[in-house]
């Protein structure tokens, strides 16, 4: 097994079912499709790199979608959904005097996270805007139960005269939408910076463009 492949090693050791052919087939087209993307990777490579002959695929999956939805699918339901939930209440379940701080610590965390299951998470950001099945899993499993606990902090901060005005769900969105962005360019386009530097000048960004007027 790779290094920054935490889900896909956890799935195959809890999934019983599978053949160790699919557990073959499932590792390499999980590194496929992290390292290339789905539409430029063939079934006939995934084989090749899963020491597999391709009609052993399509006798598994009858699709490369469905081989796609494979990979992801079970992760979001059965272990990225609760391993991202509890992973994240570390940092929900504390109490932080500035927003400032909590922003910090959620970065910090969602690093920790990102580093560890990679190849996954890169699949996730190249595919989920290309495919409703993998946007409803997230909303569904992941989205509507971390939603509400990130509304009742905002609204805190908000009540301490640290955060604008403006609906909870706005702060959310263009906060996310930020440090999302930053995820995205370092491991998925591979950008190359000074870490510490990029995010203390985000973390300045949302501070200050969220600030309430005094």
């Amino acid at each position: 097994m790779t290094e920054q492949n935490d889900l896909i090693e956890e799935m195959l050791q809890e999934d019983e079912s599978l053949t160790e052919k699919q557990k073959q087939i499932l590792v390499a087209a999980t590194e496929l499709f992290a390292e290339k993307g789905f539409a430029a990777s063939s079934t006939n490579e995934i084989a090749k790199k899963a020491g597999v002959a391709e009609g052993t695929i399509f006798r598994h999956y009858k699709t490369k979608k469905e081989l796609l939805l494979s990979i992801v699918t079970p992760m979001m339901v059965k272990m990225m959904a609760p391993f991202i939930i509890k992973d994240i209440n570390k940092v929900l379940d504390k109490e932080f005097e500035h927003f400032e701080d909590f922003l910090r610590a959620m970065i910090k965390n969602r690093q920790e996270f990102l580093e560890k299951n990679l190849k996954v998470v890169q699949i996730f950001l190249q595919e989920i805007p290309f495919h409703q099945e993998l946007r409803e899993q997230f909303i569904e499993h992941i989205g509507k139960k971390v939603l509400n606990r990130f509304v009742q902090i905002i609204e805190h901060y908000q009540k301490k005269g640290q955060i604008a005005n403006m609906p909870a769900t706005t702060v959310i969105r263009l906060t996310v939408s930020t440090i999302m962005g930053h995820f995205a360019t370092k491991y998925v386009i591979g950008a190359s910076w000074n870490d510490e530097e990029e995010i203390n000048t985000m973390i300045t960004f949302l501070v200050k463009g969220l600030k309430a007027e005094n």
